[in-house]
C-alpha cells in the first residue's frame, strides 16, 4: 500500500518537513445541528480553511449524530476531490461506525487518505484516552488490514507511552496519533516541562520504528509552537474545538492562517 503523504509541507531549509494541520469540523456540525436550516455550513467552514492554506479537513462521526453526520462525511469527501493535494481524515471507533465509512467511501471512489482508530464508548463526551497493549491487538488487526486493503492509512490514538509503540507497530498501524490533553492542561511550567518529556520520549520510540507521528486534542495556538519545537517529527496536528471557538472571533481564514503562522514558528531557525 503506498503510504505518500499529501500534506507534506515543502522541506525548510534544514531538510525538515513543517508539521501538516488538519482541521476538524466537528463543532460546525455541532452547532448546525441545533436548528434545522444547515447553518453555519459544515461544507463552507471546510472549504475556507482549505483556502486559507489548511493541508486537511477531519471529521469524527458518532454513531449518535451529534454533530458530524453520515451526508456530511461523503459530502466532505466529494469537496476533497477538488484538493487533490490535501487529505481527509475520519476518526471514530472501529468496532462502531469507522469501518462502514471506510467502506463505502472507497467503494464509491471518494477521497479518504487516514482514518485514526479511537478507543471512544458511543455515548462518550470526547475522545480521553488511548487504546491499550496487548489488550486491543488482536482485535484491531483485522480491521487495519481492511483498511489497508482499501490504501488507506491507519492511526491510532495513542497516550504517550514510549513502551507501547513496539505494539502499535506490531498490530500494523502506519501512525500515531498523541493524545495531548495531558500537555494541554498542565498547569505549571514544570509540569508542562514533564509532559513534553513524555511525548518526545514516545515521539523518539515512534520514530526508531517507522511509524508516523500525528498530535491533538487541546492544542490551541498558545500551546502549539512550543509543542512541535519540543516533541521531534509530528507530521500532522489535529485540530477542532479550540480552532473552531477562535474562528467564531476571527472568522476561518485567519484562524487557520494564525495556527500555520504557529507551526510555523516551530520550525524557524533562530538567529
Amino acid at each position: 500500500m503506498p503510504l505518500f503523504r499529501h500534506t507534506d509541507h515543502p522541506p525548510t531549509s534544514s531538510g525538515v518537513h513543517k508539521t501538516a494541520l488538519s482541521v476538524n469540523v466537528n463543532k460546525v456540525a455541532l452547532l448546525r445541528n441545533t436548528r434545522h436550516i444547515d447553518i453555519p455550513s459544515v461544507l463552507r467552514a471546510a472549504e475556507l480553511c482549505l483556502e486559507a492554506g489548511a493541508q486537511g479537513i477531519t471529521v469524527h462521526p458518532r454513531p449518535d449524530e451529534r454533530h458530524i453526520r453520515p451526508d456530511d462525511v461523503y459530502e466532505l469527501a466529494a469537496l476533497m476531490k477538488d484538493w487533490p493535494d490535501r487529505e481527509f481524515n475520519i476518526e471514530g471507533n472501529p468496532f462502531q461506525n469507522l469501518m462502514g465509512f471506510v467502506r463505502d467511501l472507497t467503494a464509491r471512489g471518494l477521497p479518504l487518505h487516514q482514518c485514526t482508530f479511537v478507543p471512544d464508548s458511543e455515548d462518550q463526551f470526547t475522545s480521553d484516552h488511548g487504546w491499550t497493549f496487548p489488550a486491543d491487538a488482536d482485535r484491531l488487526r483485522p480491521l487495519i488490514e481492511q483498511a489497508h486493503a482499501r490504501s488507506v492509512r491507519v492511526s491510532l490514538f495513542m497516550d504517550p507511552v514510549a513502551e507501547a509503540m513496539a505494539a502499535v507497530k506490531a498490530v500494523g498501524a502506519d501512525r500515531v496519533e498523541f493524545y495531548t490533553e495531558s500537555y494541554a492542561r498542565a498547569s505549571s511550567g514544570t509540569e508542562r516541562s514533564e509532559a513534553l518529556d513524555r511525548f518526545s520520549s514516545a515521539a523518539r520510540a515512534a520514530a526508531a520504528l517507522g511509524l508516523g507521528i500525528n498530535a491533538g486534542h487541546d492544542l490551541n495556538r498558545d500551546n502549539l509552537t512550543a509543542f512541535l519545537r519540543s516533541v521531534p517529527g509530528v507530521q500532522e496536528v489535529s485540530i477542532g474545538h479550540a480552532l473552531i471557538a477562535d474562528a467564531l472571533e476571527l472568522g476561518y481564514t485567519a484562524t487557520v492562517k494564525d495556527y500555520l503562522r504557529c507551526i510555523d514558528e516551530a520550525f524557524a531557525v533562530a538567529p
